[in-house]
């Protein structure tokens, strides 16, 4: 190796050629033989060999440092970019531009920002990802969730953090609606508990504690067992309330009649109203607190099985009472019984004691069931006959009219009868039509019972055909009258001729009333009021204070023919009548 320059005056530094120079100088003075100092120099030219040698190697290293620096920073910046999901990014440097320190020099701001934004997304997925682990939790009935959810760091894009997102509020709208069901169970609940009178805290508590008024509303809790076990309680309340209300609307039911059995005053009954109101009421219908407690229903209970002991002490009264109303329904319908002896056997089943008094009850409402609609069917019929025997009356009083022969004096009254006569006779050419009528209604409803119609004990087919034929001989006693007029007044004529003087005959006989075909009585053909006309003009037959039925009727004897005033005068004057036809 050549020997270095001396010291540089410039840098006033010592150099390796100064400290060659001053070696020699040492060497010179020492007296060093050339072989030693080449040994010497060779030494010094190897440990600088060496020197840089270790130099480079270090620089070699420090260049392998960097570049591996290099390349992980590009690595880590291409990894960061994949994990945000980031295609580009503002700010990333040119990779060839520049040297290696420079390049890590541009490329750190950018890795350093984009380790704060993935800080900031992993904070982000955190807590989505907490608050979608404790919906689930909550849902699922477990929210004492100490475990934080662990977040994927190599997916922190965007569309990942808005799928969590989406998936949250999904599960945010899962936990309103599941609150809201909560929240409606719980008020249900409430107010069938109120309407039960039960405690509602104690039963939402059985349920789940968090269910209390004294918990906040998101603190309830959602789960799936909770909302069935309230749905189950739900529906629990709600039979238990139609339960009840079905046992309260039978109690009210016999509350009701018991108090109509047993004529209960207002006063007594209003004591029950609240049981009472709710007698035709529904299940949704029925919202007062307390209208359902069992208390309530208690009480009415014991009112019922009160009034029940009442009833079984005057047990006479009222099955007289009822009997008295099953004689008064066949009473307008004109149907016969035996009013005593049904008193008699009522009077005879209580004192044995063999029937109880629900049952004997049952039985007569039974009884008064059938014979009102026996009664219905019979209606049209008793119409009909009501109508039949007002024509009747009618037609007698006409026959009366017709038979005065001072009907048309200007007397007090005398155009009303003359009016009500002519109104008679429209009524009266009716009659063949009417009792057609019945006839036919009355045999089709034979028919289909198989029993004869009667009217207060009598056929009334009967009593049809025997108007009929009575009709049937009037009208030939009046053809027989006329023709006893014409032969009266032929033979007064002839005496005329023969003696020149024309008798005082006695006045012709008018027809004769012949009897109805009521039982023993009615003139002219008119049907005994037996059958249906009475005292009250009601279509109910007069009953006596002890409630038998008044059988007594006005009787004529079979063969009464009512004589008129001109007839009796004849009979004094010594002219004898012809006689009635048989």
């Amino acid at each position: 190796m050549a020997v270095a320059d001396a010291e540089n005056p410039l840098l006033g530094e010592t150099t390796c050629g100064s400290l060659l120079q001053k070696l020699q100088q040492i060497w010179d003075e020492v007296g060093e033989s050339d072989e030693e100092r080449d040994k010497m120099l060779l030494q010094l030219e190897q440990e600088c060999l060496d020197v840089y040698k270790r130099k480079v190697d270090q620089a070699v290293k420090s260049r392998a440092h960097l570049l591996q620096a290099l390349a992980d920073a590009q690595l880590e910046l291409s990894r960061l970019l994949s994990a945000l999901g980031e295609k580009s990014f503002v700010g990333i440097p040119d990779k060839t531009s520049g040297t290696i320190k420079e390049q890590l020099a541009a490329i750190a701001p950018t890795l350093e920002q984009l380790w704060k934004q993935k800080e900031e997304r992993v904070k982000e997925f955190s807590d989505v990802q907490t608050q979608i682990q404790k919906i689930c939790g909550e849902i699922a009935g477990n929210s004492n969730l100490s475990e934080v959810p662990v977040v994927d760091e190599a997916d922190l894009s965007l569309k990942k953090l808005d799928e969590f997102q989406g998936q949250l509020q999904e599960l945010q709208k899962e936990k309103s609606d599941r609150l809201h069901k909560v929240l409606e169970f719980v008020s249900t609940v409430h107010d069938l508990c109120a309407v039960l009178g039960m405690d509602f805290f104690s039963t939402v508590t059985e349920v789940h504690p968090s269910l209390n008024d004294s918990t906040g509303v998101q603190s309830k809790s959602i789960s799936n067992d909770t909302l069935s076990r309230l749905a189950k309680t739900v529906l629990a309340l709600k039979e238990d309330k139609k339960q009840r209300l079905q046992k309260l609307q039978e109690l009210a039911t016999q509350l009701i009649d018991l108090w109509n059995l047993m004529d209960t005053p207002e006063e007594e009954r209003s004591l029950f109203d609240h049981v009472t109101c709710n007698i035709s009421a529904s299940v949704d219908e029925v919202t007062i607190p307390g209208a359902l407690a069992l208390d309530l229903i208690e009480q009415a209970e014991v009112e019922v099985e009160r009034l029940d002991q009442l009833k079984a002490s005057r047990m006479k009264e009222i099955a007289f009472k009822r009997q008295a109303e099953l004689e008064e329904i066949f009473a307008r319908a004109h149907i016969e019984i035996d009013p005593e002896a049904a008193r008699a056997k009522i009077m005879s089943l209580i004192d044995s004691g063999d029937v109880e008094p629900s049952e004997l009850l049952a039985d007569m409402d039974n009884q008064i069931a059938k014979a009102k609609e026996e009664a219905f069917s019979r209606k049209d019929i008793l119409d009909k006959v009501e109508k039949w025997m007002s024509a009747c009356e009618e037609e007698s009083w006409l026959e009366d009219y017709n038979r005065d022969e001072n009907r048309y004096n200007s007397s007090r009254g005398a155009h009303l009868n003359l009016k009500r006569a002519e109104k008679a006779r429209i009524l009266v050419n009716k009659i063949p039509a009417l009792v057609d009528t019945l006839v036919a209604k009355t045999r089709a409803w034979e028919e289909d019972h198989g029993i004869p119609f009667t009217y207060d004990g009598v056929p009334l087919l009967a009593m049809l055909d025997e108007y009929a034929m009575l009709r049937h001989d009037r009208e030939e006693e009046k053809r027989r009258m006329r023709d006893q007029k014409k032969f009266h007044e032929l033979l007064n004529t002839e005496q005329e001729a023969i003696f020149g003087s024309r008798p005082s005959p006695g006045r012709p006989l008018g027809p004769k009333k012949v009897v109805g075909p009521r039982a023993n009585g009615g003139a002219n053909g008119t049907p005994s009021r037996r059958l249906s006309l009475n005292a009250n003009q009601n279509g109910a037959r007069s009953t006596s204070k002890d409630g038998k039925r008044d059988n007594t009727r006005p009787v004529a004897p079979v063969n009464y023919v009512a004589i008129s005033k001109e007839d009796a005068a004849s009979h004094v004057s010594g002219t004898e009548p012809v006689p009635a036809s048989p």
